[in-house]
C-alpha cells in the first residue's frame, strides 16, 4: 500500500485549477462633528474608508480596501497589510464578514475575496492613498430599505456621491446576503460586500455585541446610545436605553473633564 509520503510525491496539484484569492477589509468609524453649542448634541456619521482605484480595472473607481494574498501569511494578514500599505490606517482587529465567490465577480478571473468588517477609532486615523491607491477617504454612509423592498446604499465624501442598489437574497444564521442591481459607481461587488457587512453589524449592535468596539475605554452613556442609533440608524428613548444598558456597563468614578457644560459619568464595559 502507497504511504502518504509516496502518494504526497506524487501528487500534482497543477492538474487542477486553482482560484486567486483576495482580502477585503469594511473599515468603519463614527465621526462625530461638535457644535460649538455644548447644549447640542455632536453630530454622529456612520463613515467607510474607500480608496480610489489608481489601475485597471475600474480605474478611477471607488473600492474597498485590499489585494490578493503572498505566500506565507493568512486572509487576515493579507487584510491587515493591504489596507495599511493602501490607506496608513491599521485596523486593530477584524471580523469575518463572509466569502465572496461568484463567478465573474472579477474581470481578471477567477477570484475569490475573503470580506472583513474593523472598527477604526477616530482618534488614531491618517488616511491618505498610497501603494496602488490614488487615494483614500472616509465616506458618509446611509443604508436602508426602500419602497419597493430593495435596499440603498448610499455613500457621501464632499461632492463625490455613490448611489447602489441592492436585492436581498436570503437570511440564513442571523447573516444577510444581497445581489447587487446598479454599483452605484462602486468597484467588483464592493457594494454588496459593503451592504453584507452594515447588515451584519446591525444585527449584532442590538445586543450591544459591536457597540462598545466604537468607544474608548471610558465612555458617557449618552455616547454610547449616539453609536447605537447610528448604527442602527434609530432613535432611542434615553430612559429605555439606559435601562437595557445597565447590564453591560460598569460606573467608574470618573467624570467628563473640560467638555464646556455639567461633567458627565464615566462608564466601562462589564
Amino acid at each position: 500500500m502507497q504511504s502518504e509520503k509516496e502518494f504526497l510525491s506524487e501528487y500534482r496539484l497543477d492538474k487542477y485549477e486553482r482560484p486567486s484569492v483576495t482580502a477585503d477589509i469594511v473599515a468603519l468609524m463614527i465621526r462625530s462633528t461638535q457644535s460649538d453649542n455644548y447644549r447640542l448634541n455632536s453630530d454622529n456619521k456612520l463613515s467607510v474608508l474607500l480608496i480610489k482605484r489608481g489601475g485597471h480595472p475600474f480605474k478611477d473607481h471607488w473600492a474597498l480596501p485590499g489585494g490578493f494574498m503572498v505566500p506565507g501569511e493568512t486572509v487576515e494578514e493579507c487584510a491587515l497589510r493591504e489596507t495599511k500599505e493602501e490607506t496608513n490606517v491599521s485596523p486593530v482587529s477584524i471580523m469575518p464578514v463572509g466569502v465572496f465567490s461568484k463567478p465573474g465577480r472579477d474581470p481578471r478571473g477567477w477570484i475569490i475575496s475573503n470580506a472583513f468588517v474593523s472598527i477604526i477609532s477616530e482618534e488614531s486615523v491618517d488616511q491618505k492613498g498610497q501603494d496602488d491607491a490614488a487615494d483614500a477617504q472616509w465616506f458618509d454612509v446611509e443604508f436602508e430599505q426602500n419602497e419597493n423592498g430593495d435596499y440603498s446604499l448610499q455613500l457621501g465624501c464632499g461632492d463625490v456621491r455613490l448611489n447602489a442598489l441592492l436585492e436581498k437574497n436570503e437570511e440564513k444564521f442571523g447573516r444577510t446576503s444581497f445581489t447587487v442591481k446598479d454599483s452605484g459607481g462602486l468597484a467588483f461587488d464592493h457594494a454588496e460586500i459593503i451592504a453584507a457587512a452594515l447588515s451584519m453589524l446591525r444585527n449584532d449592535a442590538k445586543n450591544f455585541d459591536v457597540v462598545f468596539d466604537f468607544l474608548p475605554e471610558k465612555f458617557t452613556l449618552s455616547a454610547l446610545q449616539r453609536v447605537q442609533e447610528t448604527i442602527m440608524n434609530i432613535s432611542i428613548l434615553p430612559a429605555n436605553f439606559r435601562r437595557k444598558i445597565s447590564a453591560y456597563v460598569i460606573e467608574t468614578d470618573e467624570y467628563t473633564q473640560g467638555a464646556g457644560h455639567r461633567p458627565a459619568k464615566l462608564y466601562k464595559r462589564k
